[in-house]
């Protein structure tokens, strides 16, 4: 006579696969995010590769990051893509640093974020920035001295930067805004600072900017350094509603520790 598990038996196994599953499911999560987070660094890493590529063979200047982003609405050069007009998406293959990435485009964080699309500029403005940002303050441009359309179009030379292993380049990124009072994300690509700067100091008295830093590896930014090495932070403190009405921290939008400009600016 052939034997059988019990009733007893069998629900003492199907308990313990249930133990086991419940030890081994934020364990297998944790791995998978740890490996997306893996894969966001390469892609930023090939970001600091590409602009040092660029400002070698462009006598020490990096990439500019919109360089007409004021002299039209909404601009048509990017760092990452060019458009014909303002409700197109960016071409990146047009882009100036196209010959210096693989597939001359630049890689979208693994991370997926629900960004809106949609064909107008108000949802469209940064579309193939891969959901990274790009230190326009400081090095896309030179907005630190003044703000106008002519230092838009002029980015740091390498020698500029006096710390590069202290001086943010790339990162996560992202801009939330609202709509109906529900609040969404839209790709951004640039990273700003904590404080807007006027004739080359932080206008503190301002307060803060609306913060583009995502926090989104489970409470941590990926960040791509001048000098090429990438570090992940995680978001400081910060309760700020942003330009649209938006509280940044349920967003997991904002800054890194120390909350001042240091880690953007050339010093």
């Amino acid at each position: 006579m052939k034997k059988a598990f019990t009733l007893l038996e069998l629900l003492i196994v199907m308990a313990v696969m249930a133990l086991l599953m419940g030890i081994l499911m934020p364990a297998l999560s944790a791995a998978r995010e740890q490996a997306k987070a893996a894969v966001c660094q390469s892609n930023i890493h090939q970001l600091l590769l590409a602009n040092r590529g660029y400002s070698t063979d462009n006598d020490g200047y990096y990439v500019t990051a919109a360089k007409d982003i004021l002299a039209s609405f909404g601009g048509l050069h990017r760092w990452h893509g060019v458009r014909d007009n303002i409700d197109e998406l960016f071409d990146p293959l047009k882009g100036p640093l196209a010959s210096y990435l693989a597939d001359g485009s630049v890689k979208e964080c693994p991370q997926k974020v629900n960004f809106r699309k949609g064909n107008l500029w108000s949802f469209n403005y940064e579309d193939g920035c891969g959901g990274y940002g790009y230190n326009m303050t400081y090095i896309g441009s030179r907005i630190w001295k003044c703000y106008n359309t002519e230092n838009c179009r002029v980015s740091a030379r390498d020698f500029e930067v006096r710390q590069p292993g202290q001086t943010l380049m790339f990162a996560d990124a992202a801009m939330a805004m609202l709509d109906n009072g529900r609040a969404y994300y839209l790709e951004y690509s640039f990273a700003e600072p904590p404080y807007f700067v006027v004739n080359s100091e932080p206008a503190v008295n301002w307060g803060y900017a609306s913060p583009s830093i995502h926090f989104r590896h489970r409470g941590r930014a990926n960040i791509g350094w001048a000098d090429g090495h990438i570090g992940a932070r995680e978001m400081a403190d910060f309760d700020g509603i942003n330009a649209y009405g938006v509280k940044s921290a349920d967003m997991m939008l904002g800054w890194f520790e120390p909350l001042d400009n240091s880690l953007f600016d050339l010093e």
